[in-house]
């Protein structure tokens, strides 16, 4: 993946490769018209689906706010259930059921973190809605989210959800590869809601993540990001935008040693040996692939969704209208 300092302006190097980013604009345009006119019509999925997406390659939040999603819609009373494509996993069954317990190398870290926050119905499968018609035959689920579904269009949509980075938003607004937009930035008048993690909103909602608990990866022990303040840890992040992860451990008065690592690394024990002496603060992402390792004084940093009142009554004011009108 292109660094995403490389997406911020317009050089020379990004207008070198506008005629690919023209290129794979209309490979997205046709795309979506074929899948919505030829093969969407011939999938019926007799409940309603709420997608989550966004617009941009990188982490948005995604995976929390579809974790936040999920619960609040137990709290309003429906059964939801939750589908994914499972990128990364390495199972070679599809559909595949994702359970607490699963193997996060044969599903995907995301689907692990969010099947163990949740523990509700959840099935994985690179065609979204091949997973959405195997959830369906095996739990009594009247209601499914898809994560990352967005530009997923042989899945119906009866309610989209689509998510921006506030502090990079859409970059230099050119389509990958010169920039970072998986589809052009008009396509956001067709999103139901759009929601801002950080920065300011201009005309969305807003939400921000907060360090809900830091656990061990070793044992039952949990603290709080303030018992760190003062010292010194290896931070480790292989996830979408993993400065923004630094970057708030640092706003809670840590000293951060930086490990970035790609986005889904599939670690191994070695990864994970540092010269210095501290602990090891990582992400719940990473966290679920690190757990067999052992390696003493390791932990994780659980997070949850803060949303902005008005951005929960605009939110649950669509899903009662969305799912009682189907």
């Amino acid at each position: 993946m292109i660094c995403k300092h490389f997406w911020k302006k317009i050089t020379l190097a990004n207008l070198l490769l506008y005629p690919f980013s023209l290129l794979f604009r209309i490979i997205v345009v046709a795309r979506k018209k074929y899948l919505l006119a030829l093969v969407l019509p011939k999938i019926k999925i007799n409940v309603p689906i709420i997608i989550v997406g966004n617009i941009t390659f990188g982490g948005t939040g995604k995976t929390p706010l579809v974790i936040w999603l999920a619960e609040n819609l137990v709290n309003l009373g429906f059964k939801p259930g939750i589908v994914s494509r499972g990128y990364k996993g390495k199972s070679r069954k599809w559909p595949q059921y994702v359970l607490p317990n699963s193997d996060p190398l044969l599903v995907g870290d995301e689907p692990s973190v969010i099947a163990q926050r949740t523990g509700l119905p959840f099935c994985i499968s690179p065609n979204r809605a091949k997973a959405a018609i195997a959830l369906l035959e095996k739990y009594d689920c009247n209601v499914i989210v898809a994560d990352d579904g967005l530009q997923h269009y042989a899945l119906k949509r009866d309610l989209e959800i689509v998510i921006v980075d506030g502090t990079v938003r859409f970059g230099n607004k050119l389509c990958f590869p010169a920039g970072p937009l998986r589809e052009p930035e008009s396509r956001l008048a067709d999103a139901d809601v759009i929601l801002v993690n950080e920065g300011d909103p201009k005309h969305e909602f807003a939400f921000r993540l907060v360090s809900k608990s830091v656990k061990s990866l070793n044992d039952n022990d949990e603290l709080t990001i303030s018992d760190f303040k003062g010292k010194t840890v290896h931070a480790v992040a292989g996830i979408g935008n993993p400065y923004r992860y630094f970057q708030y451990l640092k706003e809670m008065d840590i000293d951060v040693i930086e490990h970035a690592f790609p986005n889904h690394h599939r670690y191994k024990r070695k990864d994970l040996f540092f010269k210095q002496d501290a602990p090891i603060l990582m992400t719940e992402k990473d966290a679920v692939k690190c757990k067999d390792f052992q390696i003493n004084n390791t932990w994780y940093v659980e997070v949850c969704v803060d949303m902005h009142e008005n951005a929960e009554k605009r939110i649950n004011q669509l899903l009662n209208t969305t799912l009682s009108r189907t």
